[in-house]
């Protein structure tokens, strides 16, 4: 099934008879600077991770070695000597395994050196022909060089750097792409417009081959203190606007400008900036104290400490897409016949499309449409969820009452997992935009509530399965719910989805006493 085909049929199964029951949705948002929206409207790349990309060029070395080497056996010595001998594969794989150690060595596994081409060519070739000189001791010293194809060991030699230089060329042209796409740029905010701002900006600035772009700063104060731009980056307003500007463009690091010294300072912007997905890490090129290298991360040159960091990146972010698709797309494929049974007994229930479409939260507070089998009367819907659910309450439909009290209701969001690709298998359920506890909001109920939406959302999650679903009638509730989420985050890994998967049956049928 196409993506295209999939979005179509859900649409098709909602739209129709959806629109008399929607209720209007108004979208909460801070008032940006002229400046800061000047930022929000340009055109923003998706990014991509230099970790990964270094990972995967490590990758293309060993095979594109290992194919030349085995090419050249199979193509040459094979015919000659008329018998498959294991010396040769093995040391194929032994020269390629020992070649990518030696780049690494060498460090030229970096984006920045990508990019050129003189200095990785150089550093390239000096460790290629290491490698091969040191199996040539090797080989020597261990007396089975006269079994080994000179020819072969020279064609190895020669045709193994003509392939890496060729893969580089072709490297360098797509990172330059990318780089001049802005996909490994890493978008950066400065906290503070005075001095000590601006300096920091300049030796950002300074750096050949950096990746920092800095989109502006921001700054609470108003006095002669505060500058309007610093070395040529503008301020784009206050640190409140930092949420809603990171959440309506792409922000990959916050860094503060401000002194150790400023402690108090510092920590009131970080109780409102930690919901953030970014990294936020605080500058130490101006402070006199000073503390191990080791404590410190750095931006070319620039001392940094970490405060906070994004969770699930580089290459968590690519296995849990592979576990999302794949376990997602098995799970569909299973799902299907219950899908059918359902979507049968809600149509024969009550008049009404099969399907619910509902605005909720997703990754970074982005607003998603998220699917589930209707189990309300469809002139009684509440597509914003101003209203909360509650036991026996009048516009659950029969059917309604069994897939919500099981869960059934979810499994559409299967789709969006495999299709949309706007959640996942597992992680912090998705609350409804106007999820309420009272008269309240949910982010007005508890503190950090968006710091849940630092990952992407899940059709199941840690909560769940420890019981917190269903209605939410009072604050423990919700506060246990964002405890659970937040513990889930910092401790994610796949085996953790996976626990957390293989027990998601076994709590709907012993853990469901809130579900309505």
């Amino acid at each position: 099934m196409e993506p295209l085909n999939a979005r179509s049929m859900l649409d098709a199964a909602t739209s129709a008879a959806a629109k008399p029951a929607d209720q209007p949705f108004v979208e909460r948002r801070r008032r940006l600077s002229p400046a800061a929206l000047d930022v929000v409207n340009q055109k923003v790349a998706r990014a991509y991770s230099p970790v990964v990309i270094a990972g995967f060029v490590r990758l293309a070395d060993f095979v594109l070695l290992s194919l030349v080497g085995i090419a050249l056996y199979v193509g040459y010595v094979m015919p000659l000597s008329g018998a498959f001998s294991w010396i040769y594969p093995a040391e194929v794989v032994a020269v390629a395994v020992a070649a990518v150690v030696c780049f690494q060595a060498a460090d030229i596994y970096q984006v920045q050196l990508f990019r050129g081409q003189l200095r990785q060519m150089t550093r390239m070739i000096s460790s290629w022909s290491f490698v091969f000189l040191l199996f040539i001791g090797i080989s020597f010293f261990a007396k089975y060089g006269s079994e080994i194809s000179r020819l072969w060991l020279a064609a190895f030699y020669f045709l193994g750097l003509a392939a890496l230089m060729a893969e580089r060329l072709v490297l360098r042209a797509l990172v330059r792409g990318w780089a001049r796409q802005g996909r490994l740029d890493r978008r950066t905010i400065i906290v503070g417009s005075d001095s000590n701002g601006e300096q920091l900006v300049e030796a950002l600035k300074a750096q050949e081959d950096s990746d920092i772009h800095v989109l502006g700063v921001f700054d609470d104060r108003n006095d002669s203190r505060a500058l309007d731009t610093c070395a040529g980056a503008r301020k784009l307003g206050k640190v409140d606007d930092i949420v809603e500007f990171a959440r309506r463009t792409r922000v990959d690091l916050v860094l503060f400008a401000l002194p150790i010294s400023a402690e108090t300072r510092i920590l009131e912007m970080l109780k409102k900036l930690w919901v953030l997905p970014v990294d936020i890490r605080l500058s130490a090129h101006n402070n006199k104290l000073r503390f191990r290298p080791r404590s410190y991360s750095y931006l070319g040159e620039v001392p940094t400490l970490d405060v906070f960091e994004a969770p699930i990146t580089d290459w968590d972010l690519v296995m849990k897409w592979l576990f999302d698709r794949v376990v997602g797309g098995l799970a569909l494929l299973a799902a299907l016949p219950v899908m059918g049974l359902v979507a049968l007994a809600v149509k024969l229930d009550s008049p009404g499309p099969v399907l619910f479409r509902q605005k909720r939260f997703g990754f970074n507070n982005e607003r998603i449409d998220v699917y589930k089998f209707r189990s309300m009367y469809h002139h009684q819907a509440d597509p914003t969820a101003s209203k909360v659910v509650t036991k026996n309450d009048p516009r659950v439909t029969r059917v309604g009452r069994f897939i919500r009290k099981t869960s059934l209701d979810e499994l559409p969001q299967l789709f969006n997992v495999v299709f949309a690709g706007n959640l996942s298998l597992v992680g912090p359920r998705p609350h409804a935009v106007q999820g309420k506890l009272q008269s309240r909001l949910f982010d007005e109920a508890v503190d950090g509530y968006f710091a849940r939406h630092r990952v992407k959302p899940g059709i199941t999650g840690w909560a769940q399965i420890n019981g917190w679903r269903g209605e939410i009638d009072n604050e423990e509730k919700i506060q246990k719910r964002v405890e659970f989420d937040l513990y889930y985050i910092e401790n994610w890994s796949v085996l953790f989805d996976l626990v957390i998967l293989l027990k998601t049956p076994i709590s709907l049928l012993t853990k469901n006493e809130n579900a309505y």
